[in-house]
């Protein structure tokens, strides 16, 4: 198969995906484009702040893409081009794009409140509790996971001692990256220029940023940029939007649409064909296709971190109702593109029908860098330059998933009457600081694990989360009188594909504390987390469908 009909039959399904299925939800459902949005009527500086389209565009696509359409549609590949292919498609519109969307609007249309306080509202104080727990639980995977991918992407020296220029660049290339964007974000602050400027500007801080960090590499083992990551991800959770989040997320929308556009021209050039066959097997690896396939590729075809950011931050940006569709809907299309670009980039570069070694990052990274290469850049410079724009895409996940995983703790303690005081106690864990050093500190200890051993657990959980809020995402749709049909499928699919891929990760672990080879620190906190989210998400499914089996009853309450 060539790869160039591969990429080319995707971006046709995309633009047809955003302009027929996309726009008929935003009919069927509706929205007001004279209506203030929270970012306006609730502003604060902090979390509510209103910004341009392509500012929020950028933050929701930079904060959903993370490391998973890269990382997850090249494992997958070991079951052959094809089923990888079809899920990413399939999954991108059908339940992505339409969970995403649909979990800005919902939260738009309830003063931007998160997932959690949204479900409280439709559902229940006790489905609010469950599933703010279920939420905080998910976050620490997705640190520890995220982190310790980095801390391996910057490691500035290989396993026989040697430096690993690349690695060392991009790590570089990130932190001041991280400062760049804080000054950015002041100047964007005090001086309202108009969108034109800002891109200017923009584009001129990300080259200053590239050409500085290739020059001067930072050289720290992956143990040192592990603590570095972690530290950053404190300062993340609690500076305001506007100073660091906002700004960072606009230069790394530079990189990570040019990165995307770098490979698909590259394709275009090289037009290379796919050396992977098309289907290796229901059972690869002794992994079965059904449910790891599914839960393997969440980013790129639907994962229920997305719903987080787009009900946490991003509905609280949103300047205009109009702006939905392409923040919601359209960024994610963007990601299912970037998958279908991995996974064809990475079976174009397999050899006698395997993969090559190393790291998904690596994999990429290399084999773009080599299309970069045709554009007249020396290699190392492509090779830095892919990844760094592959780390930016974990950074700008990480940094935004502990923020959430900040605000879903304060929320789970939040008192749950109006007017109820907290006792100090719950006063001290809901501070911005402790609750993001608690956090932090049980992801730490997850992160001790490694990637590879926290990807299973992670796929799963973020998936069920998926289900979680598909299904209530239906309650809502239902009580407030809108068609909600377009959903039942997915979250039925996802439910039973991830309590079974739960099961599975429940069963090795048990086989492993049978063999001996058990480490309570790693595999107990995987168990006790696994068992927790399956609980929980019984627990949320039970009261969400007792709202969707009450008779329907017609009535007025349909939100502006």
């Amino acid at each position: 198969m060539n790869g160039l009909t591969l990429v080319g039959i995707a971006i046709v399904v995309l633009m047809l995906a955003y302009v027929l299925y996309g726009r008929w939800l935003v009919k069927t459902w509706g929205i007001d484009p004279n209506a203030k949005t929270p970012a306006y009527r609730f502003e604060d500086g902090q979390d509510y702040v209103p910004a341009s389209r392509f500012t929020v565009f950028s933050h929701q696509f930079n904060s959903i893409t993370g490391a998973g359409p890269v990382t997850g549609p090249i494992i997958a590949a070991m079951f052959g081009w094809l089923p990888a292919f079809l899920w990413l498609l399939v999954g991108g519109v059908f339940f992505g794009a339409v969970q995403d969307f649909t979990a800005l609007y919902a939260s738009v249309k309830n003063d931007g409140k998160s997932m959690g306080l949204i479900i409280e509202r439709y559902i229940g104080k006790t489905g609010r509790k469950l599933f703010l727990l279920f939420c905080w639980l998910f976050t620490l995977l997705v640190i520890a996971a995220f982190a310790d991918i980095l801390a391996g992407t910057f490691n500035g020296f290989n396993k026989d001692g040697s430096q690993n220029v690349p690695g060392a660049a991009a790590a570089s290339i990130s932190m001041i990256y991280i400062f760049a964007a804080m000054a950015f974000g002041i100047f964007m602050r005090h001086n309202k220029a108009g969108e034109l400027t800002k891109f200017v500007i923009g584009a001129m801080i990300v080259a200053l940023i590239l050409w500085t960090g290739i020059k001067y590499p930072m050289y720290y083992d992956g143990k040192t940029w592990r603590y570095i990551v972690f530290v950053y991800c404190f300062i993340a959770s609690v500076l305001p939007m506007w100073l660091l989040k906002q700004p960072r997320d606009y230069l790394s929308v530079f990189l990570l649409l040019g990165m995307i556009l770098g490979g698909a021209v590259g394709i275009i050039i090289a037009n290379p064909e796919i050396q992977m066959p098309a289907f290796m097997g229901w059972t690869v690896k002794n992994q079965p296709l059904f449910p790891i396939l599914f839960i393997t590729i969440a980013c790129g075809a639907v994962s229920g971190f997305h719903s987080l950011v787009s009900s946490g931050t991003s509905s609280k940006s949103i300047s205009n109702e109009k702006d939905m569709l392409t923040v919601g809907y359209g960024a994610m299309l963007v990601e299912t593109l970037l998958g279908v670009v991995a996974l064809v980039i990475a079976c174009s570069a397999s050899q006698g029908g395997g993969l090559p070694t190393g790291t998904p990052f690596q994999i990429f990274g290399n084999a773009v860098g080599g299309f970069f290469t045709m554009f007249g850049l020396p290699a190392h410079v492509s090779t830095c330059i892919i990844m760094m724009c592959v780390s930016a895409l974990a950074m700008t996940t990480i940094d935004a998933v502990t923020r959430i995983g900040r605000m879903s703790l304060q929320e789970f303690f939040a008192p749950s009457e109006e007017g109820e005081e907290n006792n100090f106690l719950v006063k001290f864990i809901t501070n911005n600081y402790v609750s993001t050093i608690i956090t932090l500190a049980l992801a730490y200890a997850l992160c001790l694990a490694g990637y590879a051993s926290i990807w299973p657990l992670f796929g799963a959980a973020n998936q069920l989360l998926s289900a979680l809020v598909l299904t209530a995402l239906a309650v809502f749709l239902r009580v407030t009188n809108r068609k909600g049909f377009m959903l039942y499928v997915p979250m039925t699919f996802m439910f039973v594909v991830t309590m079974s891929a739960l099961i599975i990760s429940v069963y090795n672990i048990i086989m492993k504390l049978i063999g001996g080879n058990f480490v309570f620190m790693v595999d107990g906190l995987q168990l006790i987390i696994a068992v927790a989210l399956m609980t929980l998400a019984l627990l949320v499914v039970s009261h969400c469908w007792k709202e969707l089996a009450k008779p329907k009853i017609d009535n007025n309450t349909v939100m502006a």
